[in-house]
Parts: structure tokens; C-alpha cells; sequence
């Protein structure tokens, strides 16, 4: 029985992967987006239409983990003062578009329904929130998660998150069963939320952190994976467990580590795990589709995500235009949230149990949320003119935001050290990432921010911000710059000018005809201070130590270019100043 167990499981994963890749490199390639690809490929491969796999709902609770851990990833990118600077945003433009977007979907509903009051609050107000699912990996794809269009639109994402409680309580008061109504009252759950979230704040302080920077010591780099799995899986359980929000516990966990040096490790050995659960995560909606539902009601459902869609983009543009936004920004801001969400399914089930909707409307609007999910790749590119036009304008650019690094500096020794320091006398903002624990720690007595992580790893150049930087410095010693790691620095960030330190002429030579940019010798030009210093002191004059400068730099130089040329050190040895007795 374990044996068929395991191969049904392992037969239904390679099938799941199977078509998940097919239908996302086609959707990609048209330009629709992976989260569209996902979603068709679950409704194929589901029970309404080829039936290979089943257990949706099983593997939606799984899947979760990707909403969980996406979260975490934006968490680290939010240290605590800058998510104190978005707190207008968040409670001024979060809670503008929690409540009005809900109570007008609610509106819609009551009035082209014919469901009572209760009902459609119960389905309206899960609908007012979006997809944070969808949503973030799209503006992270486009590089305009740190912009500010994109932090507003995560703000109005994060106060979603932080309104699940409510909306249960709401939900619950609505309710016509008696065993919900006898559960604990709102306000002791909220109570509840505070001390959770006030215990993982301690937490990640006095306990997650002291223990990343002993796996740092050890050296024991797998341990980091199973660390940061431990951090996230155990903040989301915490909040589980108090009825809140699991992504919120998640997210909270990757802030409090947001201005830790291991944030950028973290973040690179997290990001797999994300992609992989998320994409499941849509697969497994894909799945529940209800498509016979769609094929009894479909006008009903086509005309209720037009309705939804309508709604929500008109309320959130008109919010926007209020908050001084452009008209284009603003409609694009509510195109882009304009979808209904994964919460509700949650609160749709809620909505069931309390006896406020019947099964028939729940798969309604279910299908409503998943097909309002899968037009959201077509609105953009529809918008992606008028956006471009906006730029033109005067808006807000496309890319990064000011806060990127100009820079990313690797290795933080004796040689990075006054590289960076350049940089920075120059004005140059620089991320600088090492592995060296004891190092970091003396670096931030001086006030010096340096990461940890393996920088030659690209995975972890990419969370650094290689991809948007203008240079990127390798300052490690000894020889830990292959040509192979230089080749694909180069592939993956082309824009980057790429500097490294090599050791001695050995290394110089291993890295000739590499795309690097600049390649030193780490003492050369050190020895030559030395040497001219010297000369002075023994009664040279300046244009002797020129003249021995010059002689010396033309010969190292014609010696250089020849042992390049054959690859073999002892070319040229005549080319080498030599006592003579």
C-alpha cells in the first residue's frame, strides 16, 4: 500500500509538473504571464475536464506555503523603518480600499442578486480584497516592487492582510449558526494578535537572530535553509493557531530580520521554495474551478466578474486620484488590484457555514474569483500603453527605485574595505555582501552595513541587487573568482561592469579572455608605493624612480601579455629584473 501510495503521488506530481511547465512557457511566450498559465493548466489537468488529478483542495492547504513564504521575501525587503514611512499608506490607503471597495462590491451584489443583506456582505466583503498571491510576483517581475506605484499597491495589500481578522469576526456576527456564534468575541482575538505579534518581534531579536549568526560561525550553510524554513514555518503556525492571517506571521518574521547581514542568504535560499509552492498554489485553483457551475450560470458568472472588476478598479482609481496620484497611475493601480483574492475561498467556506450562502453560491463566486485572477495579465498589457505615456509625463519610472545600490561590492577585507570607501566618498550607494561573520560584526561597530552571504553564489547576487546595480566588485581573496562564475555574472547581469581581485599573476592569467571588465593584481600597486618610497630614501631623485616605475611597469606588462598568450608563467623570464653578480 506504501508503495502505491508513493507512486500515485510521485505519478501525479510528474503530471502536475509536466503540465505546469508546458501551459507556463506558452503563456509566457505570449506574453500572458506564468500566474495565467498556472490556473489553465490546473483546469485542464482537474477533475471538470481531463480528471489526471485530484485532491485540490488538500493540496491548495499545502500550497499555501507560497502565499506564506512570498510574504517572508517581501518582509525582508521592508526593514522597520521603512515600513514606518509607509504607515499613511498602509492604514490611510489600505483601510480606504478594505472598506470601500467591499461595502460597494456588497452594493452590486444586493442589488442585482436579489441575496439578502447578510449574504451579500458575507460575499461581498471578501471580495473587496485582491490577490497578494498575483499580484506581488508580478510587480517583483517588473522590478517595480520598491517603486513607489508598487509600494502602494503592497500597502493596500499588507492592511488586506491585517483586516482577515476582522472580516472573520464580521463574518462570524452575520452568522445564522449557533456553534459559530458562540466562539470567542473579536476583540479578545485581536488582544490575542498583539501579544503574538509583540512575542515575534522579541523573538527575532533575542532568539532567530543570535541563532543565524551561530550557523554563520559554524559555517554550516545547509543549515541556513533549514533555519529560515523553521522561522517562517513556525511565525505562520503561530498565527494559525490565533486565527490570523498566516502570511502575516510570515511577513512580520522576514522584517525583523530585514536589517540583519542575512538577509540577502536568506532570501536566496527561501526564493526556491516560493516559486515552487506558489506556482502549486495556482495549479491547485486552477483545479477548483467549478466549471460546471460556470456552464449553468454563465452569464451570471461572466457578468459578475465584470462587475467585480468594474467595481473594484473604479473605487481604488477614484482613491488614488484623492491620495494626488495621476488619473493613469491611479487606473493603473486599480486594474492591478482589481481581482479578488485567495482569502476568499476562506471566507466564502466561513460565509457557508454560518449557513449565509448555500454550497451552489460559494462555487459561484468561486469561479468568479479564479476567472477575475485570470484576466488581471490582459488588463496590464491593455494599460501598458497609457502607463508608458505616464512616464513620458513626468511619473513615475519604470525600474527600480532610488534606494538600489549602484554597487555591489563582494568581499569586505582589507581590500574591499578601501574599494567601498571609495565608492562612497564619491557618493555612490554600494550593497556590500561577505561571509566572514566575525568581520560583519566589526564592520557594524563602524558603522559599516555588510550581509551575509555567499556572493559568488548568482542566486544571491540577484537578491543583492546585481540585476539593477552598475558595477559589481569582486574583492575576495585568494582565488575564489573562477572564469566560469565571471562568464555568468556576465549572462545574467549584462548591464553590470565587473572588477575583480585576483591574488597574483596566476590569477590574472586563469581570468584573461573572461568578460570581466578590470582585473588587478591585489599587492601590485601597493608594492610599487613601497618601491618608489624606498628608491626616495636611498637618494634617487624623482626622475630616476620614474624612469625604474616606468621600466618596470613596461616589462611586467610586455611579460603579462605573452604568458596570456601561451598560458605558461615561465614565458618570458627575461622580461624580469634580475641581480646580476
Amino acid at each position: 500500500m506504501h508503495e502505491g501510495g508513493t507512486g500515485a503521488m510521485l505519478m501525479e506530481g510528474l503530471i502536475l509538473l509536466g503540465f505546469a511547465l508546458t501551459f507556463v512557457l506558452v503563456f509566457r511566450r505570449l506574453g500572458l504571464g506564468a500566474t495565467l498559465g498556472y490556473l489553465v493548466a490546473g483546469a485542464v489537468v482537474g477533475p471538470q475536464v481531463l480528471g489526471l488529478v485530484g485532491g485540490a483542495e488538500e493540496k491548495v492547504g499545502f500550497a499555501e506555503l507560497g502565499i506564506v513564504f512570498l510574504l517572508f521575501i517581501v518582509g525582508l525587503e521592508l526593514a522597520p523603518n521603512r515600513l514606518w514611512r509607509m504607515r499613511k499608506e498602509i492604514f490611510g490607503l489600505g483601510l480606504a480600499q478594505v472598506a470601500l471597495c467591499g461595502l460597494a462590491v456588497s452594493a452590486v451584489i444586493y442589488v442585482f442578486t436579489g441575496f439578502t443583506l447578510a449574504a451579500s456582505l458575507a460575499i461581498g466583503l471578501p471580495l473587496g480584497l485582491s490577490s497578494t498571491a498575483q499580484v506581488l510576483p508580478m510587480l517583483q517581475s517588473v522590478g517595480r516592487l520598491k517603486t513607489p506605484f508598487g509600494e502602494r499597491a503592497f500597502a493596500i495589500l499588507l492592511f488586506q492582510d491585517l483586516s482577515l481578522i476582522p472580516l472573520i469576526t464580521i463574518v462570524a456576527a452575520l452568522s445564522r449558526n449557533p456553534e459559530i456564534q458562540e466562539g470567542p468575541p473579536g476583540w479578545q482575538t485581536a488582544l490575542l494578535a498583539v501579544v503574538a505579534i509583540a512575542g515575534l518581534i522579541a523573538a527575532g531579536r533575542f532568539v532567530i537572530r543570535p541563532l543565524f549568526r551561530l550557523i554563520g560561525v559554524l559555517g554550516e550553510r545547509e543549515m541556513f535553509v533549514v533555519a529560515a524554513l523553521f522561522t517562517i514555518v513556525g511565525a505562520a503556525a503561530l498565527m494559525e493557531w490565533i486565527g490570523l492571517s498566516t502570511a502575516l506571521g510570515a511577513f512580520i518574521a522576514g522584517v525583523m530580520l530585514a536589517s540583519s547581514p542575512y538577509r540577502h542568504e536568506l532570501e536566496a535560499d527561501v526564493e526556491p521554495f516560493r516559486s515552487i509552492l506558489l506556482g502549486l498554489f495556482f495549479l491547485s485553483i486552477g483545479m477548483m474551478l467549478d466549471l460546471s457551475a460556470i456552464a449553468e450560470r454563465p452569464l451570471f458568472v461572466a457578468g459578475m466578474a465584470l462587475a467585480l472588476i468594474a467595481t473594484k478598479a473604479a473605487v481604488i482609481t477614484a482613491i488614488g486620484m484623492i491620495m494626488k496620484m495621476s488619473w493613469q497611475r491611479a487606473l493603473a493601480l486599480g486594474l492591478l488590484l482589481s481581482q479578488g483574492g485567495e482569502f476568499g475561498f476562506v471566507l466564502f467556506a466561513q460565509a457557508q457555514d454560518g449557513l449565509l450562502i448555500a454550497p451552489e453560491a460559494a462555487s459561484l463566486f468561486g469561479a468568479v474569483v479564479t476567472i477575475s485572477m485570470a484576466t488581471t495579465p490582459f488588463l496590464m498589457m491593455a494599460t501598458r500603453r497609457i502607463r508608458a505615456e505616464a512616464n513620458k509625463d513626468g511619473g513615475e519610472r519604470e525600474g527600480p527605485s532610488a534606494e538600489g545600490a549602484s554597487a555591489v561590492v563582494v568581499g569586505y577585507g582589507r581590500f574591499g574595505q578601501t574599494v567601498t570607501q571609495m565608492l562612497v566618498a564619491a557618493g555612490i550607494k554600494v550593497t556590500i555582501v561577505d561571509r566572514d561573520v566575525e568581520m560583519i560584526d566589526i564592520a557594524q561597530q563602524f558603522g559599516a552595513k555588510v550581509y551575509f552571504g555567499e556572493g559568488t553564489r548568482i542566486d544571491l547576487l540577484r537578491q543583492a541587487g546585481a540585476g539593477e546595480a552598475k558595477a559589481i566588485l569582486f574583492c575576495t581573496d585568494k582565488d575564489q573568482v573562477d572564469p566560469e562564475l565571471v562568464s555568468a555574472v556576465r549572462e545574467h547581469f549584462s548591464d553590470a561592469a565587473i572588477f575583480v581581485r585576483a591574488f597574483d599573476r596566476r590569477g590574472v592569467v586563469r581570468l584573461s579572455g573572461t568578460p570581466a571588465d578590470f582585473v588587478v593584481r591585489e599587492v601590485f600597486e601597493s608594492a610599487i608605493v613601497m618601491g618608489r618610497n624606498a628608491l626616495e630614501r636611498l637618494g634617487e631623485s624623482l626622475e630616476a624612480i620614474d624612469e625604474a616605475e616606468h621600466a618596470y611597469r613596461e616589462r611586467d606588462c610586455e611579460r603579462m601579455e605573452r604568458q596570456i598568450d601561451t598560458g605558461d608563467l615561465r614565458t618570458a623570464h627575461d622580461r624580469i629584473f634580475v641581480q646580476r653578480d
